[in-house]
């Protein structure tokens, strides 16, 4: 009780504390999100670069990424920024979100292109691509293949590919068939020995 009224009593006091502690924490959270925000935008110049460079090797030569970075006046558990990748993948077409990207060729390749640039950093242990190689054949297709062996060393990748350029890099080979047997349709998954491995590269070729 006598610390109560003592609260009650030094009540004006105390408030004054408590606002300049927090107009303290409220300057420090400015320099922190500023020195953030600086920073991210510094990262985000390095990112595009490299990003739109490698999205030229995989047959994305008209593809424009940009990492749009919006400072917002209060700030969230990661700071003042709301961040978002936007992509154009032709000559003409505004910058979209990636999220819209309608097709999963495009999608993948960009995923890929990021994944190759962020390799070091994510925690990611398993990545799957499927459509990786739409639209892209020959130097391109070798290109993509590098590009995804790269990322092997640091991550397990699940690609389903028709390319003997992509499926030649990998330790693991699986055949994946459709069977019909009684009016019923099976998918029936087969692991290659090294001669099926051959014989299916050769086949695809």
């Amino acid at each position: 009780k006598k610390r109560e009224l003592e609260n009650i009593l030094n009540f004006e006091e105390k408030q004054e504390e408590l606002k300049l502690k927090q107009q303290k924490l409220w300057k420090k959270i400015l320099e922190v999100g500023e020195a953030l925000h600086l920073k991210r935008k510094q990262i985000a110049d390095n990112i595009e670069k490299n990003i739109n460079q490698i999205l030229v090797e995989l047959n994305m030569p008209n593809a424009y990424f940009k990492v749009n970075i919006e400072k917002m006046e209060e700030p969230t558990e990661t700071g003042f920024d709301k961040i978002e990748f936007l992509i154009s993948t032709n000559i003409g077409e505004p910058l979209k979100p990636l999220s819209k990207i309608a097709s999963g060729g495009e999608l993948s390749r960009i995923m890929l292109a990021l994944k190759t640039i962020l390799a070091s950093a994510d925690g990611i242990s398993t990545l799957i691509f499927d459509e990786v190689d739409t639209g892209i054949s020959g130097k391109t297709a070798q290109l993509v293949a590098e590009k995804m062996a790269y990322l092997s060393k640091k991550h397990q990748l699940i690609c389903v590919t028709h390319l003997p350029q992509i499926a030649f890099m990998a330790d693991t080979h699986y055949r994946i068939s459709k069977i019909t047997k009684n009016e019923r349709t099976y998918i029936n998954v087969e692991k290659l020995d090294y001669q099926g491995k051959i014989n299916e590269l050769a086949r695809i070729m």
